[in-house]
């Protein structure tokens, strides 16, 4: 259930949106909100037109559909749940009483963990159903196994498939909401997402930054998703790798193609290093891996032709000394760790949204 807020820290908050607080003020508001989660993680003030932006999708699918807005809205509240993760006890009741199902059909390590942990930190109840264990290895159609784990009345379905696409036809086959954790080659939205979130929050912006994405980029979902997001917020990406590894439409996505590494590290505010994907590869698309790690292989000289403060970005997992030196992912230009950090904080977000979790306005002293 939502909470109200006191009349006295609702021009707390008008104050945060003017970026006009005093520190005592802004002291007080952080007090108020380490017990009140559901309170601080509101919707932030659409600036242009006055009105709260909402979130009313039901699901999240991709990042191709989302717009700026929105794209902030799930942004702006991962920054409140943040703060959970440090506490001593690190839950809060936003989603007591809901069940969410993990159903993944591919291995993952980072994803489905971040998903069952953000889901617990919300106090979820959390099912996870692996391809191994469920009834699809006896023949059983995806639908028919979601149409089963409906039948339990769960809420939210947080999916994995090898399968591009396969979210969206849950989607609009079924009644809870579906998080898309990565479909095939298409997308893998809330990498998307924690990547901007830790973009920000480094840098301090997204917009008028210069991306520039380095590898496998054809076989890549997570190339996908923060090409989607990063153009709409503003950045400048770039993309970088052998021509047999990048889509053949890859300019109509609104990036750079650089012919070469250096080419694409000059003036990078940002180098994200993607791992080569042989098991989605049809084909010999390399003649070896090492003329691979000699001409696109990020390592600390090559990072030379980067300015010094670039930070450097991984989707996980790592091919250490192939697309990128162990020392670059290492150094101290590296947030690698702090995305994982991060993740857990957007997926927290993503959940708390998606739940239709709300926070009114109305005076309660």
């Amino acid at each position: 259930m939502a909470r109200r807020i006191p009349s006295r820290y609702r021009s707390y908050r008008s104050l945060i949106e003017r970026g006009t607080l005093k520190s005592g003020d802004r002291q007080r508001w952080r007090e108020w909100g380490r017990t009140n989660v559901e309170a601080v993680a509101t919707k932030p003030v659409n600036t242009q037109t006055g009105s709260r932006v909402k979130w009313n999708r039901k699901d999240l699918l991709g990042l191709e559909d989302l717009t700026v807005e929105e794209i902030e809205l799930i942004l702006d509240t991962a920054e409140s749940f943040k703060e959970v993760s440090t506490r001593a006890i690190k839950k809060v009741p936003a989603l007591r009483g809901k069940t969410i199902v993990n159903l993944f059909f591919e291995p993952s390590t980072r994803t489905r963990t971040s998903f069952e942990l953000a889901a617990k930190r919300l106090s979820a109840d959390v099912l996870n159903v692996s391809s191994s264990t469920s009834s699809v290895v006896k023949g059983e159609t995806l639908h028919d196994t979601l149409a089963n784990i409906e039948a339990m009345k769960t809420d939210m379905v947080v999916i994995r498939h090898l399968s591009s696409g396969a979210p969206h036809f849950l989607a609009a086959r079924c009644r809870s909401s579906i998080v898309n954790a990565g479909d095939g080659m298409h997308e893998h939205p809330t990498q998307g997402l924690l990547d901007m979130f830790t973009i920000r929050e480094k840098l301090g912006r997204i917009a008028g930054l210069k991306v520039s994405i380095i590898g496998d980029i054809a076989h890549s979902r997570v190339a996908r998703s923060n090409i989607w997001g990063l153009v709409k917020m503003g950045a400048h990406v770039t993309v970088c790798g052998p021509a047999t590894l990048l889509p053949p439409d890859i300019h109509k996505m609104n990036v750079t193609v650089a012919s070469n590494l250096r080419e694409a590290l000059a003036g990078a505010d940002v180098v994200y290093v993607l791992r080569i994907q042989l098991e989605r590869q049809n084909g010999k698309l390399l003649p070896t891996i090492r003329e691979y790690v000699r001409f696109f292989g990020v390592d600390k000289e090559k990072m030379r032709a980067a300015p010094p403060t670039a930070i450097i970005m991984h989707p996980g997992p790592i091919n250490r000394n192939v697309e990128l030196a162990s020392d670059v992912a290492d150094g101290p230009n590296s947030v690698i760790l702090e995305q994982v950090t991060n993740g857990l904080a957007v997926r927290m977000a993503v959940l708390y949204l998606l739940a239709g979790s709300e926070v009114t306005d109305e005076t309660s002293d």
